[in-house]
């Protein structure tokens, strides 16, 4: 199967980076055409032709991902799930895509609630021989409220340097045992349901 992922992070950005991954995992043999943006406002303008091309590609569907809240909101704005979703849309039909075989993904609120979903990979990245690291999973990875602030205090508190989501992110995703953990992620649940 073939399928096209539209990211509203950089060409080399933890969203693709982890997206790609557990797509791999979870649907061995899959292919994968990434489409990559800087940031959100650039991918919903683009996202409808980007989604014609990558039909032409042939794809045979086409995921567009993007965290709620982006790492650049300003102080005390609350972004709407909604209005993304209608932006989108609007995009895809000014590209005359909105028929299309297109999946919607809005990660509540950033990727980096996926990652504190299982505490067991997060531990095993954060320790070493002489000092072991134990952290918690999370019950409701959806609800963390600035999830990707909660993994920069638990690398500080641990003394694991900063958190940088280039690097860290996909050696978090890749300890995982098993997704069972992830699957408490409603977003995460609908990534998998999409691509299985």
């Amino acid at each position: 199967m073939k399928v096209g992922m539209i990211f509203e992070s950089g060409p080399q950005g933890a969203e693709r980076q982890v997206c790609e991954y557990l797509a791999k995992r979870i649907r061995p043999g899959i292919v994968i055409v990434p489409v990559a943006h800087r940031n959100k406002p650039e991918m919903i303008a683009d996202c409808g032709k980007d989604v014609a091309q990558l039909l032409k590609e042939r794809c045979h569907r086409i995921l567009i991902i993007w965290d709620l809240f982006p790492p650049w909101r300003k102080r005390g704005e609350q972004p709407c799930r909604k209005e993304d979703r209608k932006a989108i849309l609007k995009s895809l039909e000014q590209a005359g895509m909105r028929n299309a075989p297109v999946f919607l993904l809005c990660i509540r609120e950033e990727l980096e609630a996926w990652l504190l979903a299982d505490g067991r990979a997060l531990s095993t990245v954060l320790s070493t021989e002489a000092h072991p690291v134990r952290v918690q999973s999370e019950r409701h990875p959806d609800h963390v409220t600035d999830p990707k602030g909660r993994l920069k205090r638990i690398f500080r508190e641990n003394r694991r340097g900063k958190y940088n989501d280039l690097v860290h992110a996909i050696k978090i995703i890749q300890k995982l045992p098993d997704l069972e953990h992830l699957r408490r992620s409603e977003s995460y649940r609908r990534f998998e349901e999409e691509l299985l």
